[in-house]
């Protein structure tokens, strides 16, 4: 039997209800983006790529994506 293909509406509405972390100050709902940062290593005089999840939200976007 075929399987029951999902409309774009009703993706859109099941993702919509995953629910997530929201802001105390702002309200928003918060956004993981991946920070990525170069930094230079001092022994071996090579680069290295720090990598980490951030929450961002409308009061800390201008701090986190400059």
């Amino acid at each position: 039997m075929a399987k029951k293909t999902k409309t774009f509406a009703e993706k859109v509405a099941a993702a919509s209800e995953l629910g997530g972390r929201q802001c105390p100050t702002c309200g928003e709902m918060y956004q993981n983006v991946q920070q990525v940062m170069s930094v230079k290593q001092k022994e071996t005089n090579s680069w290295k790529f720090n990598q980490r999840m951030v929450a961002v939200c409308k009061c800390n976007r201008a701090e986190v994506l400059g």
